[in-house]
């Protein structure tokens, strides 16, 4: 049952209270220094928040992307995007495991997670296919009783100290015909185990979270964690996209509304020619334009969620807020480097770093022209371009 405004205003008092303790100069070093935000995710897991998506059953909160999206518009503002990144690996990766996982493998883990005594990754991407996840070469093959997988994924975050991995294979050859077929995904264990070398990226941006490129040579997993069915995973992988789209534009739509801010304060303060910055329309019109249009795309973000915590489908929905959001995201953290002129490149004014962190989020988890491209197939039926 979604929770009233009441309800949904307590949840943004309470995590306004909590990033009070975490604020943007705490973000600038742990970005530079790329370190990760231990104590953050204790503060978060403390308070519950981890377990915000997983069912009570679990130990979680069972609430819905509504309110999800709520404390990514928060963190989002407040922190950036290394701060969406640390809560939302707890919340969306698990997705799988939680709609089609066995009844043993969800009582051993999803709590320990709800409660942030471990973390996992999400091993999707490869080098060499893109968005074209039938295309992955990483392949498992039966051994005995066991399962030796090989392959490369890239762009894998949390992995430097993730405890479990939530692995995408094949585990037949490609299928023309039927091009996602035959394809695994196991939930299985990654620190400490043999057969997985971790190289973290040196990256523009989100620093505090590392990313990763792991190469697997003969790494083992059991049938025990096989998520869903053998050759069946990527049905299990569809129904973390659409959420995943949907906390994107949340995500971005709140680093636009923390860099318009930040830029309203500075438009007041700044004197240029013996007045404020602010007065002039130039300055003053694109600032309002860029609160129209993420007003305008959060309404988007919104209906999506909702759609998806009714259980509607959703797709156009989703991937419509995600084009939105990051398109309204980036326009004001982009209007606030002009706006702050050479200030804008030091990172104690923290502009530039909300400036490269929406900027990948028109690129990741889905481009821009990919959502236009879904739109154009799916919605209004247009001959298919690829």
């Amino acid at each position: 049952m979604p929770l009233d405004h009441d309800q949904i205003e307590l949840i943004r008092a309470n995590i306004r209270g909590l990033v009070k303790e975490f604020d943007l100069e705490y973000w600038r070093q742990k970005d530079k220094k790329k370190d990760y935000p231990w104590d953050f995710k204790d503060a978060l897991a403390k308070g519950g928040w981890l377990g915000m998506f997983m069912p009570e059953q679990y130990g979680g909160m069972g609430l819905g992307l509504s309110e999800v999206g709520v404390v990514l518009n928060e963190l989002g503002q407040h922190c950036g995007f290394n701060a969406n990144s640390v809560f939302q690996y707890y919340v969306f990766p698990p997705g799988p495991v939680i709609h089609h996982g066995s009844a043993e493998m969800k009582a051993k883990y999803l709590p320990a997670l709800a409660r942030g005594e471990i973390m996992m990754c999400f091993g999707v991407t490869e080098p060499d296919c893109g968005v074209d996840t039938s295309r992955i070469k990483t392949f498992a093959r039966r051994d005995g009783n066991r399962w030796l997988i090989s392959g490369r994924k890239v762009w894998i975050s949390n992995a430097q100290n993730a405890d479990r991995i939530l692995l995408l294979t094949r585990t037949a050859p490609r299928d023309p015909a039927r091009p996602f077929d035959g394809v695994t995904l196991f939930f299985t264990q990654l620190r400490g185990k043999k057969g997985a070398q971790i190289t973290a990226i040196d990256k523009a941006a989100r620093n505090a979270v590392d990313s990763n490129e792991i190469l697997f040579e003969s790494f083992e997993a059991h049938d025990d964690e096989i998520v869903g069915e053998v050759g069946k995973g990527f049905r299990c992988l569809i129904d973390g996209l659409n959420p995943e789209r949907i906390a994107v534009a949340y995500t971005t739509i709140g680093l636009g509304r923390g860099a318009l801010n930040l830029t309203v304060q500075y438009a007041k303060d700044r004197i240029v020619f013996d007045r404020p910055i602010g007065k002039n329309q130039a300055v003053a019109h694109p600032l309002a334009d860029s609160w129209i249009r993420l007003e305008a795309a959060e309404l988007m973000t919104q209906k999506a969620a909702r759609l998806f915590d009714e259980g509607k489908p959703c797709g156009p929905e989703a991937n419509a807020a995600k084009f939105l959001g990051t398109e309204a995201g980036f326009q004001a953290c982009d209007r606030a480097m002009q706006y702050h002129g050479g200030y804008s490149y030091a990172t104690e004014y923290h502009i530039e770093r909300f400036w490269r962190e929406s900027r990948l989020l028109k690129i990741a988890p889905i481009s821009q022209e990919m959502v236009l491209n879904f739109i154009s197939d799916k919605v209004l039926r247009l001959p298919k371009s690829y």
